[in-house]
């Protein structure tokens, strides 16, 4: 849906919706609206932690978008023939891969395309489809509108906002690329005009998360390093206990968890062990040094936690973010003197850092190359479609699962499509079962099957039921013309920089 033109003073101004009753003015806007996501490198680390951790737990977690109600699957009514703002155009993409002697419908995927997790304003965890763009800086992703700004809580940014191209089953080959500032068209950010449908994000370098190398470090080394790190306690023998150092302030002292029935005693009393018990840092700071109950065991030991334990963790200790964003939880111990029960375990505290936990994926289009864009081509052209489809059909027939990229292939409608419900006016419409999951997922104008790459010509917005027996037919996306061209040239020509 267009705003509405006025002349003003011998310019022409877009203005926004007209009030009735009451006087209007002229304002004059830009096509592009843009909004910041992650921040910064340490809230961006912060993120791909977030989907990473648990071996892709929350990846596997996410649900597809719900922005249409599974019964809303209308009618596409035509709107007449398209009329082009500007000239025809279009930007090639790049990476070119391996060809292929495949058969033209023996359909190679594109390595381009994947899922955007985000955590919408509900705090729940969903999906969209998307593919890696053509850009300046080889960093921007192509994707809905509605699968970046969430329209049903006032349009904000979706929050934790991730890239993950070849997705499967919680793996991202590629490594995670977070969002770092959202583009699309001024009408969408504030009309929530879904003749507006379409997104372009930047993302920051890649991260691959997982692996690592464990390394035992002493006390000191274990503070002073800024990667992952863990402080865990380790069950050992009765013998190795009595050959460790029993003074209690050494960092390196083991101690005991006492069986059944402990019996609370003074430290000079035979056979006596020493129990850590964990307290407040203001208790910590009151304890004395020495041998005895209620001394200090130790140094306060500092780790680096994930986001979940963060807000998982109870205890006592002290829980704080550092500058760079990293999760910390400070533990206090004192002295508890007791006399072992039978069931007496004996532990020693191991300090371990990860070197190579986290590295460098570089930038997305190094990956995994990029599609092209394409604006004000004709319609009723051949186009590709990729996208990740999971929802079941209106009537309640299930066909996908959102585990593995599908497609649809065939020609765009000639005239534009609408939806008067969903107040659409200026769609394509193409013939595709597909459903919600596929949304954002890209139109391929001029696909080459051999080399994998195409011409971004339009994004998947809704899903549509042509011959009315309740199931998905046909999906739809804008009509890519000069202003969505200069969204994209905004976008395309931002750098995001790296995380790690």
């Amino acid at each position: 849906m267009k705003r509405i033109l006025i002349p003003a003073g011998g310019a022409i101004l877009a203005t926004g919706l007209l009030a009735a009753g009451l006087a209007t003015t002229a304002q004059a806007t830009s096509d592009v609206a843009t909004d910041a996501m992650a921040k910064n490198a340490a809230a961006a680390k912060a993120i791909a932690e977030f989907w990473a951790d648990n071996n892709g737990a929350a990846l596997k977690a996410a649900k597809e978008s719900n922005v249409w109600d599974k019964t809303d699957v209308n009618k596409l009514q035509s709107k007449g023939g398209y009329s082009s703002d500007t000239k025809p155009g279009s930007t090639a993409p790049i990476g070119e891969e391996k060809k292929s002697t495949a058969k033209a419908q023996n359909v190679n995927l594109p390595k381009t395309i994947g899922k955007v997790f985000f955590v919408n304003g509900k705090g729940e965890k969903r999906y969209c489809s998307a593919t890696s763009i053509q850009s300046k800086y080889r960093n921007l992703v192509a994707t809905a509108a509605h699968c970046v700004y969430d329209v049903q809580s006032n349009s904000d940014v979706m929050s934790k906002w991730v890239f993950v191209p070849g997705y499967y089953q919680g793996k991202s080959p590629y490594g995670i690329y977070v969002g770092k500032q959202a583009f699309t068209h001024y009408d969408f950010d504030v009309y929530e005009d879904f003749d507006r449908d379409y997104a372009f994000v930047t993302v920051y370098n890649g991260v691959k998360l997982g692996g690592g190398t464990a390394k035992k470090v002493s006390k000191a080394e274990f503070d002073k390093y800024q990667g992952l790190k863990e402080a865990k306690d380790v069950e050992i023998s009765r013998e190795e206990f009595r050959a460790c150092k029993l003074d209690p302030t050494s960092t390196e002292a083991c101690w005991v968890k006492p069986g059944s029935r402990p019996e609370k005693v003074g430290p000079d009393f035979p056979g006596a062990v020493v129990e850590k018990e964990e307290v407040s840092e203001r208790t910590y700071q009151r304890a004395p040094i020495g041998k005895k109950n209620g001394a200090k065991f130790g140094e306060p030991i500092t780790e680096i936690v994930t986001e979940s334990d963060y807000k998982k963790y109870r205890g006592p200790g002290k829980k704080w973010q550092d500058r760079a964003g990293n999760f910390l939880i400070t533990h206090y111990y004192v002295q508890q003197w007791v006399k072992p029960g039978s069931d007496t375990k004996f532990y020693k505290t191991v300090f371990t850092i990860i070197e190579n936990a986290a590295t460098d994926a570089g930038r997305l289009g190094d990956a995994v190359g990029g599609q092209g864009f394409a604006w004000n081509q004709p319609t009723g052209k051949y186009v590709r479609v990729f996208g990740y489809p999971a929802s079941a059909h209106p009537d309640g027939h299930k066909n996908f699962t959102g585990i593995t990229p599908k497609w649809c292939y065939g020609k765009t409608t000639n005239k534009l499509v609408g939806d008067k419900a969903k107040k659409i006016e200026e769609h394509i419409g193409l013939k595709c079962a597909m459903t919600e999951g596929a949304d954002g997922g890209p139109w391929l104008y001029n696909y080459k099957n051999s080399k994998r790459l195409g011409y971004v010509n339009g994004v998947t917005s809704t899903f549509n039921d042509q011959d009315g027996n309740n199931r998905v037919d046909y999906i739809s996306s804008p009509y890519f013309d000069g202003e969505t061209n200069t969204v994209y040239k905004a976008a395309a020509n931002v750098w995001s920089g790296k995380i790690l």
